[in-house]
């Protein structure tokens, strides 16, 4: 479901053909009216940004003339900008609304952000509401996996922790503890790794300095420009974020500098 018929069309026919390819038997349907695609479900799934990535550019554009660095303002400089998160919260209550009037058995699965504040803000206002808060930020522990070498097949892992600051609690392979595994490679192979690193990585310097710090390893999006926003002593300046390999205007770049190509019709290009 959509309110922009274009984008509509666009995810509908990719999840077409992705289901086609791989041979999945999917019964899929497209609608603009939400009331009418909450009819006997038992999940609901929100991804939706109401104002989009240019309400990001506008808030941080102020929050740069002002002197603010991506790396230590928590609420301006982050993916959970305070003026982004109204309008998402107005839209997580119409959302709940709507559940417990037509669907109110279903979960609601909430991935758009604020997820913490929003989780948290659900949670009090709706006691009857069964949703549970998600992010893809869990999925850092396999960029630690393809370093190591490791066969994901036999790594267990366990990361707890709120939106944004997660933690590797639980690493074993083949039933052993992998933190010696990792400790190595920070020891003898991290050196190497950080010559040909993206920007602001999770696996990069100032996550290994963390680690040391804390005596447990952080994961996704706690140590990037997309997460936590912490500690301020990594990004005081250029030159100090230069010394920890980081570039958080250069990680936000598919934000901060509009595509040139329209991402609806790249969309049904590929579909």
């Amino acid at each position: 479901m959509d309110i922009n018929r274009e984008r509509l069309d666009a995810v509908y026919a990719l999840c077409r053909r992705y289901a086609d390819e791989v041979g999945i038997n999917l019964r899929l349907e497209k609608t603009m009216d939400r009331k009418e695609s909450l009819k006997e479900v038992d999940f609901v799934v929100n991804t939706a940004m109401v104002v989009g990535y240019g309400g990001y550019r506008a808030g941080w554009q102020i929050g740069f003339k002002h002197g603010y660095r991506f790396g230590g303002s928590y609420h301006i400089m982050h993916d959970e900008g305070f003026w982004i998160n109204y309008h998402q919260f107005k839209l997580f209550e119409s959302i709940a609304d709507d559940i417990l009037d037509i669907c109110s058995d279903a979960w609601y699965i909430k991935v758009a952000n604020p997820v913490l504040a929003g989780v948290t803000m659900i949670g009090r206002k709706y006691p009857k509401l069964r949703f549970v808060g998600l992010c893809h930020g869990y999925r850092g522990i396999f960029e630690i996996i393809h370093a190591l070498g490791l066969d994901a097949r036999h790594v267990t892992y366990l990361v707890p922790g709120v939106n944004h600051f997660i933690w590797l609690t639980h690493f074993h392979y083949r039933g052993e503890d992998a933190y010696p595994l990792l400790d190595d490679w920070i020891e003898n192979k991290a050196e190497k790794y950080w010559e040909n690193i993206p920007p602001s990585s999770g696996l990069g310097p100032k996550a290994v300095d963390l680690y040391r710090r804390f005596g447990i390893f952080l994961i996704g999006d706690t140590c990037t420009p997309g997460g936590g926003s912490w500690p301020w002593w990594y990004h005081i300046n250029d030159e100090t974020e230069k010394k920890w390999k980081e570039n958080p205007r250069k990680w936000w770049n598919f934000v901060l500098e509009p595509q040139e190509k329209d991402p609806v019709a790249e969309l049904m290009k590929l579909a």
